[in-house]
């Protein structure tokens, strides 16, 4: 299976995370700045606005907001290296799933053989009691 991103990443590694980290921080910095932004022109409204009963409905106080934001852009950024992960562990089983197979025809074959062990000491044991009930013609009793 192919791997979500990084894939033919050969390089300086420290150099790309250093070059991640600063974007995704500009990136945490444009969204705050643009929640506060958004923040301020919603209490400009409120105060100028004749439809002040829409702007209510509107969250009272969207800074309270950015905290959650923060946590939902950590979560988006683990969330190649979660389905990169996930896609490595799916590889490793369709690797073993040959060796299943083998497993459990083994273990088929393992039962097979007990059960017909098992008829065969009951078909034996059913003829020793069948004998003993019928003796032959001629046998002392």
């Amino acid at each position: 299976m192919a791997t979500a991103g990084g894939g033919g990443r050969v390089g300086n590694v420290k150099g790309t995370s250093s070059r991640e980290g600063t974007a995704k921080s500009a990136v945490a910095e444009q969204i705050s700045q643009a929640v506060q932004s958004t923040s301020n022109l919603l209490h400009l409204m409120q105060q100028s606005s004749p439809s002040q009963t829409q702007l209510m409905k509107l969250p009272k106080n969207l800074l309270a907001k950015t905290p959650t934001i923060k946590n939902t852009g950590q979560m988006l950024e683990l969330m190649p290296r979660v389905i990169s992960s996930l896609d490595a562990h799916i590889d490793s089983g369709l690797q073993s799933v040959p060796h299943l197979k083998t497993v459990t025809q083994l273990l088929e074959n393992m039962e097979s053989c007990q059960l017909s062990s098992l008829s065969q000491a009951q078909l034996t044991q059913v003829e020793s009691q069948q004998a003993n009930q019928h003796p032959e013609i001629g046998s002392p009793p």
